[in-house]
């Protein structure tokens, strides 16, 4: 007779050693596969947009979506970031909000953040590339190349979670 047991190894293996859930930033950075070499450099220039979708947000079935876009194009470092001289690559992320009204109040927390250099920076990647990527911020974001969204909607806490967050920056 055969074992009965799987050599399959699941996903959800890691909660029975002992840990339990990674926090939302941490699961956004550890899905972007990149570590922050600091928190105190500041973001390159780039451009923000806002798009309203006309299609609903998963888990706000009576708002549409709203899209905002962050535009960075490829650079040199400057003294405020981790490798002054070295290069970076262009980058698009886009992160997606509910219009309501507290998706509303959050893009302009978003927007001052933004413009105060405090929602991206660059960072080494694990293939050494300093990269852009988004700060001690966590936002809910899609790769261009992948096309997915890390930490899907629905998630009921997560623009009280954003503000707060936003708001233990100074921005209010």
């Amino acid at each position: 007779m055969g074992s009965s047991h799987s050599s399959d190894t699941l996903h959800c293996n890691r909660y029975l050693k002992g840990q339990g859930p990674q926090s939302l930033a941490q699961r956004v950075n550890d899905g972007m596969s990149w570590r922050t070499t600091s928190s105190n450099f500041y973001q390159p220039e780039g451009k923000m947009s806002l798009e309203i979708l006309h299609k609903k947000m998963p888990g706000f079935p009576d708002a549409n979506t709203l899209k905002i876009t962050y535009i960075f194009a490829k650079g040199i470092q400057t003294e405020k970031h981790p490798h002054p001289g070295q290069p970076y690559a262009q980058r698009q992320v886009c992160t997606y909000l509910p219009e309501n009204h507290e998706g509303r109040n959050v893009v302009t927390l978003l927007e001052k953040a933004f413009n105060q250099q405090l929602l991206f920076t660059i960072a080494t990647n694990e293939s050494g590339e300093d990269v852009i990527t988004p700060a001690s911020v966590p936002l809910k974001i899609q790769h261009e190349e992948e096309g997915s969204i890390i930490d899907d909607y629905p998630d009921a806490n997560y623009l009280t979670t954003l503000s707060k967050v936003l708001r233990s920056k100074g921005i209010k």
